[in-house]
């Protein structure tokens, strides 16, 4: 099951090599703003998780330089996530909102759509 799981992971991740989306051009003081707002943003994600890679793509697509974690490979990580959501699941996005306001988003679809509404310019 295991050489099933790398074989899977590596061809997910050569696949995702192969196509990465271009990201989209702001302005030089738009993108700055952007950069600072997601400095209160992390993607706890897994490296060869389908739904992660489909959050990561997202963000490439977005240009969000989202601080990313990998609670498989850091413990301190797992901490954080287990004790902040309760849960041990990813994709999991922790936006800081300020004030000690932190929301936690589960599902890949609810975080694309929650970083698309907030940071994509009509």
């Amino acid at each position: 099951m295991r050489i099933i799981h790398f074989i899977l992971g590596s061809l997910i991740l050569f696949i995702d090599w192969l196509t990465t989306p271009k990201g989209i051009q702001r302005s030089a003081e738009i993108q700055t703003a952007v950069d600072e707002q997601c400095g209160n943003i992390t993607l706890y994600q897994y490296k060869a998780c389908p739904f992660c890679v489909k959050v990561r793509r997202s963000l490439k697509r977005l240009s969000l330089p989202v601080e990313t974690r990998d609670p498989k490979r850091c413990d301190n990580a797992k901490k954080e996530l287990v004790s902040g959501s309760g849960k041990l699941k990813v994709p999991c996005l922790k936006v800081d909102n300020g004030e000690g306001d932190i929301q936690w988003l589960f599902d890949s679809k609810e975080i694309i759509g929650y970083l698309e509404r907030r940071f994509v310019v009509e």
